[in-house]
């Protein structure tokens, strides 16, 4: 039960990682500042932040008109829920102590 909850609070932190770090870039990008580079996005997203930068995007009207962006986002969140659900259903046991 201690590692469910380790999980579900990194990644609760992950993805509001990834939503902060849109409206971020976002207000820098409108007073053209130092903006943050686009793979750490993708890293973010790719360590379990994805739903966190896709409601970003979303709210913050930020990266929509980049296509690796609107295309490669949910690719990242469809790989991570193919992975949970094949890891999920396997006949493996994975112990942790």
């Amino acid at each position: 039960m201690i590692v469910i909850s380790i999980i579900a609070g990194y990644l609760i932190i992950m993805n509001l990682t990834g939503f902060a770090m849109m409206g971020i870039d976002k207000r820098k990008a409108v007073k053209k500042l130092w903006r943050i580079p686009e793979y750490t996005f993708f890293v973010i997203a790719l360590i379990g932040g994805s739903i966190g930068s896709i409601i970003g995007m979303r709210v913050f009207h930020h990266k929509t008109r980049h296509w690796y962006f609107v295309c490669g986002m949910p690719a990242i969140l469809i790989l991570q829920a193919a992975l949970t659900f094949i890891i999920a259903n396997s006949p493996l046991q994975f112990s942790i102590m």
